[in-house]
């Protein structure tokens, strides 16, 4: 569990850093980016080999069937993911569309995985979201995007959420998570 917990605190500080010490990041520029991507890709291998050796205990069992939600929750995820890329209709309409796609990814996680690991996992992505949408807001307004494509932003996104879901559901299998059964125990 210690693996798992500093790499969220890997993950999530270094994507705080900009809003905590707005001076501190400014005078690093570019090096400044690259030292986030780099702590932040850390974090994401810590988090990944912390969650795989954490010993299963139980907290609670999802209810039967909710792979079915968690499926569909996914594809509004990542589609949200997508949406700053591809500038779609939303792209206009949503100030924080990653991290609304992140909340929809840890839910849907939470709602098929009841073991302590991934409620430390996903439960902490939850909050870092919530967290970082707050703090975001607060520091100012928001200046709403304008030229997006459009619905041809929309087809694109669609395009790479259903390839990516592909991507990841053979990725779940691979390692024995098979994502289309609609329950993962």
């Amino acid at each position: 569990m210690t693996l798992l917990v500093l790499g969220i605190l890997l993950f999530a500080v270094p994507h705080w850093f900009k809003r905590l010490a707005p001076q501190a990041r400014a005078g690093m520029g570019d090096a400044g980016k690259m030292a986030v991507a780099l702590l932040s890709l850390a974090g994401v291998v810590l988090m990944v080999l912390g969650y795989r050796a954490a010993d299963y205990v139980p907290v609670y069992t999802p209810l039967p069937g909710m792979g079915h939600a968690n499926n569909t929750l996914m594809l509004i995820s990542l589609f949200l993911f997508g949406v700053g890329g591809t500038k779609g209709v939303l792209y206009p309409k949503l100030r924080h569309p990653m991290l609304l796609g992140t909340v929809v990814w840890a839910v849907a996680h939470l709602l098929v995985n009841g073991d302590q690991a991934s409620i430390v996992l996903f439960g902490s992505m939850l909050v870092w979201a919530l967290v970082s949408m707050a703090v975001i807001n607060r520091a100012g307004p928001w200046a709403k995007p304008v030229n997006g494509r459009g619905i041809k932003g929309d087809a694109m996104n669609l395009v790479g959420t259903l390839v990516l879901l592909g991507v990841i559901a053979m990725i779940h299998q691979w390692l024995g998570h098979p994502v289309f059964l609609g329950t993962y125990y």
